[in-house]
């Protein structure tokens, strides 16, 4: 796997893929209640998640090394900022979201089992260590993402060698967690549970190699559907929260349907929060500053859905002066004169509603009143 995740850092050196968190627009009050709620129901102040690996010496090595990036742009610093501190991204809410669900299951009733060890506050020690790997794997993911395409770097950006030597420690930062969160995998003893977050780490390397390959200058490619980009989302968003759902049912030997119920919630989570992502570019930003968008988001696909690809192509052509990049703001205007911003938001809808569905199949609790609350939030334009 750590092989694996080495191929991962050169896909992220040719596309210039910036960091990003996939918990990072809901930050208003209320969010924060939520996740303040959330925190105290599973006994564990998830904000901390993994700072037990990354305090560790080894770790603590890189850390002394990235410290020669304070005073460049490279986006490994905002990284290693948000590990600490970072009321606004919310960095750790998949590591919430499976202790939430570990609770609201409980313990099999089907199957007892005398060898599994005592719960603390509802959860398994084994399911609280699961909670922990899902956040490293992320975290390394993140790190990752935030290596710089060295291609596209001038010298009016900074020195090129600042770069160079940051896109490094990004790699070895990000395999040494991807190695400490594969270690605890295997320490949990639970070869279905190895097999299940294995295949979500391959969804997540296959997600990266499509992801943003559709830029303004391809846009031609009549291959981008709602099913492509569906797949897209859950490859490189969705994969890793269901999965390690799914998982957290296994290690307390719950029954296949209940595993498929937390996979279900998972899944619908991840692609009702991404969509929600994707509009805000379109109800976040007026015409007169958008924000920044790409080819790849939601409402453009539906856009280009709703118009048909030649429409499509008469629409750049005309945002595009000769000789100059693509005016995104006219693009904007022209997007949002369409249904595709509102068939997105319905999409997000109804991934919530169906997020919904599934945990309401537990049993009613504190912890499912939570994780009801979270599908609320995440899914709110």
């Amino acid at each position: 796997m750590a092989v694996m995740w080495s191929r991962l850092s050169c896909i992220g050196l040719r596309r210039g893929i910036r960091s990003i968190s996939l918990f990072s627009n809901t930050s208003p009050s209320s969010w924060t209640k939520v996740v303040s709620d959330a925190e105290k129901i599973v006994g564990y102040p998830t904000s901390f998640m993994s700072l037990r690996c990354l305090l560790s010496d080894e770790l603590s090595n890189v850390a002394m090394h990235v410290r020669k990036l304070v005073g460049t742009k490279h986006p490994l610093l905002n990284t290693a900022r948000g590990f600490v501190y970072d009321s606004k991204n919310n960095l750790q809410m998949r590591g919430l979201v499976v202790l939430l669900m570990s609770k609201a299951a409980g313990p099999s009733r089907s199957i007892p089992d005398p060898q599994l060890p005592d719960m603390v506050s509802g959860i398994y020690p084994s399911q609280r260590n699961l909670a922990e790997i899902t956040e490293l794997i992320h975290t390394a993911f993140l790190v990752h993402r935030g290596i710089v395409n060295l291609k596209d770097w001038t010298n009016a950006d900074g020195p090129l060698k600042d770069m160079q030597f940051g896109n490094k420690m990004a790699v070895l930062s990000g395999d040494f967690l991807l190695a400490n969160a594969c270690t605890g995998l295997a320490q949990l003893n639970n070869t279905k549970v190895v097999e299940v977050i294995s295949s979500a780490i391959g969804d997540l390397v296959q997600g990266i190699y499509t992801e943003g390959s559709h830029s303004a200058e391809d846009s031609s490619n009549a291959d981008v559907s709602l099913a492509s980009w569906e797949d897209q989302a859950f490859l490189s968003h969705g994969a890793l929260l269901a999965k390690s759902c799914q998982a957290a049912m296994e290690l307390a030997k719950h029954n296949m349907d209940a595993q498929m119920l937390a996979y279900q919630y998972g899944k619908h989570l991840s692609l009702g929060h991404k969509l929600n992502s994707d509009l805000q570019p379109f109800v976040k930003s007026s015409a007169a500053e958008p924000l920044p968008f790409s080819m790849d988001l939601a409402p453009v696909v539906f856009h280009r859905q709703i118009v048909g690809q030649e429409k499509w192509l008469q629409q750049l052509q005309q945002a595009r002066s000769i000789g100059r990049p693509i005016d995104y703001t006219k693009l904007w205007l022209t997007i949002k004169t369409e249904k595709g911003v509102s068939q997105a938001m319905d999409l997000c809808s109804y991934h919530g509603n169906k997020a919904l569905e599934a945990i309401r199949r537990f049993p009613p609790s504190e912890a499912r009143s939570a994780l009801e609350n979270i599908a609320s939030a995440v899914t709110k334009i």
